[in-house]
């Protein structure tokens, strides 16, 4: 977290003493940052100015495949409508993600399982692709030639996006190791060392640690960014498989990523039944 850090603050200088130094900054707090301007410059170093809040606006934190709407998928009773699970087109370009039969049977058992055991409900980071469609906003810290930062709200989660060529991570992580490179406009994303821990979406969907992703965030406008993130696990899929969403920036004046530290909303879940053992003792 520290690495992190000094990245943070490496960047937010980078961008101060550049031309364009107005244009963005990374928190000084996590869970603080303001949002980016890009109005007084397009480009930053001849590459698209990707600094800003941003999100994404769809139904793929539920299901990342079409799917119709459904009640709540616990406490019906008690969360009524809502609880309730908005339907939704899907964003795979394919239709349906193409799992080897074993693993499709390993997703149905997540999706029964669930929500208890996704583990979004534990307070766990979300991963990647998942970060980026999570239901909470994150923002894009860009300077010069630099390493990356990008910032989530989601459990304070962050990730470094080392601007060189891909390499296999020596330990792997929640949040994998990510590698970037410009691909004329497009800035594309590399993903490797995933723990193979994380769902998706809520439905069930998953990865394992072999998984490369392979994300490219396109900027379109100044307000919207055509992202994909191409998925591809041997151990899990028969062929590599595409997300396609639009991202929205924040544009209300007072943007910020807002703290959402989720880890003492999972204790009940996690620690429910030491608590109920102490309760008796």
């Amino acid at each position: 977290m520290q690495r992190y850090w000094k990245i943070a603050a490496g960047a937010t200088a980078i961008l101060l003493v550049s031309a364009s130094g107005a244009l963005a900054k990374a928190p000084a707090k996590q869970g603080k940052a303001t949002a980016a301007s890009t109005s007084s410059s397009a480009l930053i170093a001849g590459k698209p100015n990707l600094n800003g809040i941003w999100r994404a606006m769809s139904t793929a934190h539920w299901d990342l495949e079409p799917h119709s709407a459904a009640p709540a998928p616990v406490a019906q009773d008690k969360l009524g409508a809502i609880g309730a699970i908005p339907a939704g087109r899907g964003v795979v370009k394919e239709g349906t993600i193409p799992y080897l039969s074993k693993a499709l049977e390993q997703r149905e058992a997540n999706r029964k399982a669930g929500p208890a055991k996704d583990p979004e409900a534990a307070c766990y980071l979300p991963g990647i692709p998942r970060a980026t469609y999570v239901n909470h906003p994150f923002q894009i810290v860009q300077g010069g030639n630099y390493d990356m930062l990008f910032v989530y709200e989601y459990d304070s989660a962050n990730r470094i996006i080392y601007m060189k060529k891909p390499e296999q991570p020596p330990i792997d992580t929640w949040m994998g190791t990510s590698y970037g490179t410009w691909e004329g406009n497009t800035l594309t994303v590399t993903t490797l060392g995933q723990n193979g821990r994380t769902w998706l979406d809520r439905a069930g969907n998953y990865l394992t640690a072999t998984a490369t992703v392979t994300e490219r965030f396109t900027l379109k406008d100044h307000d919207h960014i055509a992202y994909e993130a191409t998925i591809a696990d041997p151990a899990v899929y028969s062929k590599p498989w595409t997300i396609a969403m639009t991202l929205y920036r924040d544009v209300e004046p007072n943007a910020e990523l807002m703290d959402f530290n989720c880890v003492p909303f999972s204790e009940l879940l996690l620690y429910g039944d030491l608590l109920a053992k102490d309760a008796k003792q």
